[in-house]
């Protein structure tokens, strides 16, 4: 059974589908769930459909994946061992079973690797890896399913897909052994398929062709130095420059650039590739990411510049006039994709942010608590809450906050010294010493040289 486009999609459906988009443009997204629900029930090989469906969950839900249940089993654990059993004897008719437990949880990972499983029962082999895929993109730690993921890929012939997911494994598993092997193997498969090796190849081909595996594997290879970095760069504009409009060769130029921090050059590629791309959002994603960089890296360039001249009147004007420009704009492009998609809570953080760095506290709290949704970012978001709070001198909600974020910390990683240094420093400017002096010695006790906690637990003796 092959998977369907709108085209192919049955008249019977049509109207469901139709109203299913109107239902998404006006931000309609529960209605469009239970439209979409309803023309994948009856057609469940309409990919497309599968796709809306699931950004639409994203989206209501945040992207938040649950835990918890029995036996750390995520929410409907137990539901979905039934539906398991059910699959393996009706694939079709289990399949709005585990929509239904996606709607709730649409990063589930035990749903998601049933509904890869039941996929591939029907043979519907592109909505098999979608399921992975969404895994992939929400939990991108989970190593097992994302080898399960690349397995696939290279079952179905597929290696380049396959070098990219193991790739990823890499990102968030540095030492694991079977995917660094996989991404050489796989890079080389890729190769060797593009070049259409066969037995015949004469020796200058197989040279050459040689040459392009070693340079994919250097290409997978983490921790590279700058100059290293410069040769791949100058390969890869030579690459570049034979065909301009290759999205693989401006995808690779990008990421070299943005590893080189030459974030100008770097956007300008990203902003490229999306539009190769008929405009990938990932890519767009990247561009802003860039962009903000560079504009970071021009005030940075402006101050060092102005300490050296701090008599320098224009200069001092300048910086001061591009750091407003640049606080102005980051709010407004938060503010933009606010709007666009008021649902996504690091959207929402990205906004409370910038108007914590323009100064504008009160309209940043609001953002910031919409934000807290996200078990993702939840900590550094309740640390900046916490700081805003203590900005507009609310200094007991400053201290709740620190007190939640550290409730979700347990190893004394960096992130919590700083959320407990934080917290120190407000008990310490209440006047509660005691509960200050208690912050500092929980860092002490792990870290003697962070920050100053060392004369102050010291101090407290003399």
């Amino acid at each position: 059974m092959p998977e369907i486009t709108e085209k192919a999609l049955p008249n019977s459906l049509k109207p469901l589908w139709l109203k299913a988009l109107s239902a998404v443009q006006t931000a309609n997204l529960s209605y469009a769930v239970s439209l979409l629900q309803a023309v994948l029930k009856d057609c469940p090989e309409f990919l497309d459909g599968r796709k809306l469906l699931r950004k639409c969950e994203i989206q209501l839900t945040g992207g938040t994946k649950k835990k918890g249940g029995i036996f750390g089993i995520q929410t409907g654990g137990m539901g979905l061992m039934k539906i398991a059993g059910q699959a393996k004897k009706d694939p079709a008719g289990a399949l709005p079973l585990i929509e239904k437990e996606l709607e709730k949880d649409p990063y589930n990972e035990h749903a998601s690797e049933l509904l890869f499983e039941t996929f591939v029962r029907m043979e519907l082999f592109e909505s098999a890896a979608f399921a992975l895929e969404t895994v992939r993109a929400g939990c991108p730690e989970s190593a097992k399913l994302l080898h399960k993921l690349a397995d696939f890929y290279l079952s179905r012939e597929q290696p380049l897909a396959a070098s990219e997911v193991y790739n990823d494994i890499i990102k968030h598993h540095p030492t694991d052994s079977v995917a660094i092997k996989g991404s050489k193997d796989a890079s080389a498969r890729a190769s060797m398929l593009k070049q259409k090796w066969d037995e015949n190849v004469d020796m200058r081909s197989l040279m050459r062709n040689a040459a392009e595996v070693e340079e994919l594997e250097r290409s997978t290879r983490s921790g590279l130095t700058s100059e290293q970095l410069e040769e791949r760069r100058d390969r890869t504009v030579e690459k570049y420059n034979e065909d301009p409009n290759n999205l693989g060769s401006v995808k690779d130029l990008a990421n070299i650039y943005e590893q080189l921090e030459d974030w100008h050059n770097a956007q300008a590629f990203y902003e490229w590739a999306h539009t190769l791309s008929n405009g990938d959002v990932a890519l767009s994603a990247k561009a802003g990411q860039m962009k903000d960089r560079a504009a970071e890296a021009d005030i940075r360039d402006l101050e060092a510049a102005a300490a050296v001249d701090p008599d320098n009147v224009e200069l001092q004007a300048a910086l001061a006039t591009h750091k407003a420009e640049r606080l102005a704009l980051v709010v407004d492009e938060a503010k933009r994709r606010v709007d666009q998609n008021p649902t996504d809570p690091l959207l929402r953080y990205e906004l409370g942010r910038a108007l914590y760095n323009a100064g504008d506290h009160s309209n940043a709290i609001g953002h910031l608590q919409q934000a807290t949704r996200n078990p993702h970012i939840r900590t550094k978001v309740l640390l900046l809450l916490g700081r805003t709070f203590k900005a507009k001198g609310m200094f007991d909600l400053s201290i709740k906050q620190y007190s939640d974020a550290l409730a979700d910390l347990h190893a004394m990683d960096n992130t919590k010294k700083e959320v407990l240094y934080e917290k120190g420093i407000i008990h310490h400017e209440m006047g509660d010493a005691d509960s200050a002096l208690d912050c500092f010695k929980q860092i002490y006790e792990v870290d003697y040289g962070y920050r100053d906690v060392a004369q102050r637990v010291e101090a407290s003796y003399q």
